[in-house]
């Protein structure tokens, strides 16, 4: 249980910060209007401040940052945390929860034609979660979780995720592992295993139930290819940052075990197999042990992402160690 002293420990906490960010985005990159490092995560913070309080004022903040960045989207990316597809989905929810539905339902539009991009072949476009067509299959799933689920029609989401499975196969084949692995990805020539670049992060976007994947891809491609990834832990239960790398370094959501524990949970919850849980666990115990980061308090390479994965780990067990080490 936290305690009545803790929660207003962080609330006082939060109230500072925000002051604190606020000052310092007067001479922030006025054009970097990404979820990942721009002006999208400043709307999602407060959008989520709004979700936690009930405090209208977080809603109408985070509908300042929205109408700033809708104004600035440049075209280059389809992402939710880097591309456009971010600031449109985040923009279609907070409209949808004002109520004003014209708006909601033209950013829903716009985040619809970037589809087209996603699913071509030709298109030198990746897989993964921060570029990729993973990233765009998230910004899908949000709305349809966050307004409803038909907000983006299930074929719309079938095409993408048929792009990633066709991408995958592809790959394998080329790489001669498709009994092994027989979704593989690369991203810069690099067979990336964290969430950010690599396989973790696609194979959780492809067991997310709300997307609907088919229970015999699921059971013959995508569980397979987990188990292989599976096999090159570490002996410390930590995982390589790609298949080729051998050395047990990094423990960061984009790269090691803070990441590809999100996949080992999602596994448990769609195979119901204790090994997925216990190697979860197993991560858990890195964390804890070396993911305390020098590298600043964010979410990719810093100690709140690592804290996210105690979070998540609690919610699915109700084992009070998550919450405590969460909250250390």
């Amino acid at each position: 249980q936290v305690s009545a002293r803790f929660s207003k420990r962080i609330q006082t906490k939060i109230k500072d910060l925000l002051q604190q960010m606020e000052e310092g985005l007067k001479t922030a990159d006025p054009h970097d209007c990404s979820a990942y490092t721009g002006w999208t995560g400043i709307a999602l913070l407060y959008l989520q401040l709004y979700r936690v309080t009930k405090n209208q004022s977080y809603l109408q903040r985070s509908l300042d940052y929205v109408k700033r960045i809708l104004r600035n989207l440049n075209g280059r990316r389809v992402t939710f945390l880097c591309g456009d597809a971010g600031p449109l989905a985040v923009g279609a929810v907070v409209y949808h929860k004002l109520k004003n539905d014209s708006e909601s339902k033209e950013c829903v539009a716009k985040l619809l034609q970037l589809q087209r991009t996603v699913i071509s072949t030709d298109a030198e476009l990746p897989d993964e979660l921060l570029y990729g067509r993973a990233g765009y299959l998230y910004a899908l799933l949000y709305l349809n979780t966050e307004i409803g689920p038909d907000t983006v029609p299930q074929s719309v989401i079938k095409e993408v995720i048929d792009a990633i499975i066709e991408s995958g196969k592809n790959f394998s084949k080329e790489e001669r592992k498709t009994d092994r692995c027989p979704l593989l990805y690369q991203w810069h020539r690099k067979q990336y295993v964290g969430a950010a670049h690599g396989v973790a992060g696609i194979y959780y976007m492809l067991m997310q139930p709300i997307a609907n994947v088919d229970q015999e891809t699921l059971a013959e491609l995508v569980k397979p290819s987990i188990d292989y990834v599976r096999h090159k832990k570490f002996r410390s239960g930590n995982y390589p940052s790609s298949l080729s790398n051998e050395t047990d370094r990094l423990v960061h959501w984009c790269h090691g075990a803070p990441g590809v524990i999100h996949m080992l949970m999602q596994a448990y919850k769609t195979f119901k197999e204790d090994k997925y849980l216990k190697d979860a666990m197993d991560c858990s115990d890195v964390i804890w042990q070396r993911g305390l980061l020098r590298k600043g308090y964010g979410i990719c390479h810093g100690t709140a992402g690592n804290g996210y994965s105690f979070l998540s780990l609690y919610n699915l067990t109700q084992d009070k160690k998550y919450l405590y080490r969460a909250c250390k």
